[in-house]
């Protein structure tokens, strides 16, 4: 094993920093990063300073990884969870503003209403009848809230 460790060269790290991104792609959320990329800058390191040793080598991995997995929290995350469109996997948010037609009285104010081809759960403050075109107003959970269209 010292034998090993006493032999270790640029190469061997490359393979460890490719094989911790390899892992981070089966979906790690972000804690072999820092890792990775203290492997692949290790390997860097030792093509300008080949007369390393072993204990040092791990050292500066060990301060490597830590130090990048901290700063991948503490300041990249933030940047990566931060999106654009807040409502983006969220269907019933995104019918909002939508105009539909009743096709099924709203008996007491709940009933389904088809939007293109799914059946949604809907209630509204009043019976509503069929044939008439209403509004949704808003989602409670997976369930629409709506109103008459035109009504304020």
């Amino acid at each position: 094993m010292m034998e090993f460790l006493s032999s270790i060269q640029p190469w061997h790290w490359l393979i460890v920093g490719f094989l911790f991104l390899g892992l981070e792609a089966l979906g790690t959320g972000g804690f072999l990063l820092g890792t990775a990329l203290a492997g692949l800058l290790l390997s860097g390191l030792l093509w300008f300073f080949p007369d390393l040793s072993w204990s040092w080598q791990l050292v500066w991995f060990g301060l490597g990884s830590l130090m990048f997995t901290v700063a991948y929290w503490k300041l990249f995350r933030r940047v990566n969870e931060r999106s654009d469109n807040q409502q983006l996997n969220n269907r019933a948010a995104q019918l909002i503003g939508r105009v539909v037609e009743v096709s099924e009285p709203l008996t007491h104010g709940q009933g389904r209403v088809q939007i293109g081809d799914t059946l949604w759960k809907v209630k509204a403050s009043e019976t509503i009848e069929a044939g008439t075109q209403v509004v949704v107003i808003g989602a409670d959970g997976m369930t629409l809230l709506v109103e008459r269209h035109g009504q304020s």
